[in-house]
């Protein structure tokens, strides 16, 4: 078995030069390097900030203004006879948000670029609100009703706003698919290898990855994921619905507490990040480069504002206007960077392990130990070592199994735009359990397929490269319904709103 796994790793080996390439061009070609400041910015950089700043100014910087109206609308109790609420859309795609991402994303961004990295992940999140709104609006746009669901995003509205043609729509549902199968494996590594070591933990002996118990895990979290996604989207919100309120409160939580047991060095924290933020000699620098490339691609591998991945979820709510919806995405992304991230770099930044003087060894670690590390460094012998590295694993293993479930789920959703039979959609179920199987396999083989993991950052950029310009295509749709939203003069919103004639659900609600 170890012989297969490392002829899969070696046949992704050129999956992570690749993404790296694909992430600093033009940045890697030396006369654009060159070029004072600019030379610092990436065309994917470019693309994502200079997307949010242009929606933000769009749109009136509706993060803003219609944040608390979001917050009401998640406050409201509302039944629902078709698809889900917009409360249990949100949720939905919080479980997708909030994954591993938000511990690894910013322990990795902090390890390469220093605490400055969290500032641009938070300039990038502001701004990423701006098009997450855009994204979301544009699937509640375009859905379509499928029996008691509604399915829809990135593979939908693309297919109708690039000339209703077939294949686009083939091709982008295929595309998130593969992005999602090829992500699949890490999520399902993750899962089994945080209950392993929360089994350590309270045990206080070592498990070996190859042990009974592994299987027996590994056999029971592919059984649970098979009850729960072969029930449905309704089936998997009502898991996310309970799920990410635990994870996200307990986690804020955990951290709060830390961060209270080390108060003194709030002030360092603050002084960190700015100064990595803007030291003179970083910003014109090659180091600045780095630390705004980090900030920001790791904010989008745990935001995904801009890469149509969350639109699904969007797409499937009950809302009574589309850009209802819309307001609740950008609030996703304030919950997932804004909070849960700043969360994560709080207890990296102020354990100082990176630059400290076992900054060597640390540096060897891989993502998770690195943030366990940093707890123990914070809790340096007490008992609460072991209490705070226990909760941080379990919010870290639901971080993971949220994001499963949101992957397959997805994917089911995307598939629609291929074909909605049943016998169809069951196939896709399968596949990703298998996939996900796959990856619990690699931890009791003992293996971490590094190039294959590593298909998830090139799959955040292609995918962004996609989605970005046909939310450009469809930006002057969504701020049409974005103007009929904030006259909220009571009249329905219909496909006459925005200039056009295919928006049947709008149209049929409106009718009835």
């Amino acid at each position: 078995m170890q012989k297969i796994f490392e002829a899969i790793n070696n046949i992704f080996s050129f999956i992570g030069p690749l993404s790296d390439f694909l992430w600093d061009f033009p940045t890697n070609i030396g006369w654009y390097a060159s070029i004072p400041v600019l030379g610092n910015f990436s065309f994917a950089i470019i693309v994502l900030l200079g997307s949010g700043i242009y929606f933000s100014f769009r749109i009136g910087f509706m993060q803003v203004t219609q944040f608390k109206r979001g917050i009401g609308i998640m406050a409201q109790k509302r039944r629902v006879e078709t698809g889900i609420s917009p409360l249990a859309a949100f949720l939905l795609s919080s479980a997708m948000r909030v994954g591993p991402g938000n511990i690894l994303g910013v322990t990795g961004a902090i390890a390469v670029g220093g605490p400055g990295a969290l500032f641009w992940m938070w300039v990038s999140a502001f701004f990423g609100m701006s098009v997450a709104y855009m994204e979301s609006v544009l699937a509640q746009i375009f859905k379509e009703k499928k029996n008691d669901e509604f399915v829809g995003g990135l593979p939908f509205y693309g297919r109708k706003l690039l000339k209703n043609k077939v294949w686009i729509g083939v091709f982008l549902s295929v595309l998130y698919i593969l992005y999602a199968l090829c992500c699949l494996p890490a999520q399902g590594f993750n899962v089994v290898s945080s209950i392993g070591r929360m089994a350590e933990i309270a045990t206080g002996t070592a498990i070996a990855a190859d042990s009974v118990f592994y299987y027996i895990v590994g056999a029971l979290i592919i059984v649970i994921t098979a009850l729960v996604v072969f029930g449905g989207i309704k089936k998997v919100t009502k898991w996310t619905d309970k799920m990410v309120p635990v994870m996200a409160i307990l986690y804020v939580a955990t951290v709060l507490v830390l961060i209270v047991l080390n108060f003194r060095l709030i002030p360092y924290f603050f002084q960190a990040v700015f100064s990595g933020a803007f030291q003179p000699e970083a910003f014109f620098g090659g180091v600045f480069g780095t630390v705004l490339a980090q900030g920001v691609k790791r904010g989008l591998m745990s935001n995904e504002a801009g890469q149509g991945t969350i639109t699904m979820s969007a797409a499937a709510a009950d809302a009574t206007h589309p850009c209802e919806q819309g307001v609740l995405a950008s609030i996703g992304v304030f919950l997932d960077t804004i909070i849960i991230c700043t969360l994560s770099g709080f207890v990296v930044v102020m354990a100082h392990c990176w630059d400290g003087p076992n900054a060597a060894q640390w540096a060897e670690l891989d993502k998770l130990p690195k943030f366990t590390e940093s707890i123990a460094v914070l809790t340096p012998g007490t008992a609460m070592n072991a209490v705070m590295t226990f909760l941080v694993t379990l919010c870290f293993c639901m971080f993971a199994y949220t994001c499963l479930l949101g992957m397959i789920s997805f994917s089911e959703i995307a598939a629609n735009r291929i074909r909605k039979d049943k016998t169809f959609i069951n196939v896709i179920r399968i596949i990703a359990l298998f996939v996900a199987a796959f990856g619990i396999l690699c931890n009791i083989a003992g293996l971490e397929l590094g190039n294959l993991w590593a298909f998830s950052d090139l799959g955040n950029i292609m995918i962004v490269y996609f989605n970005v310009p046909i939310v450009f295509v469809g930006a002057k749709y969504v701020l049409r319904a974005t103007k009929h939203y904030k006259k909220n003069d009571g009249t329905p919103f219909t496909s006459a709103v925005i200039g056009r004639d295919d928006c049947t659900y709008w149209d049929e609600r409106a009718d009835q």
